[in-house]
């Protein structure tokens, strides 16, 4: 397997007069989950269309294993495993029916097929729900027969197009430990995710992607340093001696504080996490209750308003135009 399981020079594709993409460069090395971090209309599924052969690019040129996307589409196909953003399944069989339907296109006998089936569903803890047809599935079902279905070959590279999107936060959980399964295994994960937090627990390294183009490349780590200093976090006990810890955090930490629109909460960038200890024995001294005091490095939230301008909120621009 060569060292970068995907690569992207430059890749363009527009719709009308709308440029979904518009020069996007990734190198993903094999064995790690990439995260394409950014919202609706930042031109992640377009990205992954064009990676994964359904769409031809406009401009530039992608390589998947060594394979070109376009001159080399059907190589391409027999490496991958694609889940979508939405159900991929036939909802009127059962989840056995269906891995069972999977594994006869991809070449199993029928013996193979419905060993390979139940391996699945007992991994993806579905097994009670194997006999129900799939529209009675709650949405983390789904997404795990999905996920399961994209499977049935195990993929040397697996593309994850928002798989937890509507996801309750305990299936969310489930689909991330299947994740890290995949790659510990060996499978390439190309992820895309509106979910910050999402990025932050899988990713090794993370694209984030705005209005078309790559605007940061790194680790999360990477990307957090970027944006600067921590942040301390004061809850006070008595929102009334807010004024006065105010004043001590600015004296102490020569830095300006913010009071947040949370009753007793007041918050300061911090250069010198140390400074913090002083902070809390003058906040003593002066009578000041503390419910709750800590030093933060920036989350993936702050860096992605920093390098935007604006949160990860959604925008229709690419699913219109697409």
């Amino acid at each position: 397997m060569p060292t970068l399981a995907i690569e992207a020079h430059g890749l363009v594709k527009t719709f009308g007069e709308n440029r979904a993409v518009d020069g996007v460069d990734l190198a993903v090395r094999a064995g790690t989950v990439y995260g394409v971090l950014g919202p609706n209309g930042a031109g992640k599924t377009t990205t992954v269309r064009m990676l994964t052969t359904l769409l031809r690019p406009d401009g530039g040129s992608a390589r998947v294993l060594g394979h070109d996307v376009v001159d080399d589409a059907d190589q391409v196909r027999r490496l991958i495993g694609l889940t979508g953003q939405y159900a991929s399944v036939d909802e009127d069989l059962t989840g056995t029916e269906n891995l069972v339907l999977q594994s006869r296109l991809v070449g199993l006998s029928r013996a193979q097929s419905k060993r390979r089936a139940a391996e699945l569903l007992e991994s993806f803890d579905l097994t009670e729900a194997a006999s129900r047809p799939v529209k009675h599935f709650s949405g983390g079902m789904r997404r795990r027969i999905d996920l399961a279905a994209s499977i049935v070959v195990t993929p040397d590279v697996l593309f994850l197009d928002e798989p937890t999107t509507g996801l309750d936060p305990r299936s969310r959980g489930q689909v991330w430990d299947i994740v890290r399964d995949l790659v510990a295994g060996g499978t390439t994960v190309l992820l895309t995710t509106q979910y910050l937090d999402e990025a932050d627990q899988l990713a090794d390294r993370i694209a984030v992607i705005d209005r078309g183009t790559v605007i940061a490349e790194g680790t999360s780590t990477d990307l957090k340093a970027s944006v600067g200093r921590s942040s301390l976090h004061l809850r006070l006990a008595d929102e009334a001696q807010c004024d006065l810890a105010e004043r001590l955090v600015a004296l102490t930490l020569d830095t300006t504080p913010r009071r947040t629109p949370e009753a007793g909460v007041i918050t300061a960038p911090v250069a010198d996490p140390d400074l913090v200890a002083d902070l809390m024995l003058r906040l003593r001294a002066e009578g000041v209750g503390i419910d709750e005091i800590g030093v933060q490095r920036p989350s993936l939230d702050e860096v992605f308003l920093t390098l935007t301008g604006h949160a990860a909120e959604d925008d229709d621009t690419e699913r219109t135009a697409a």
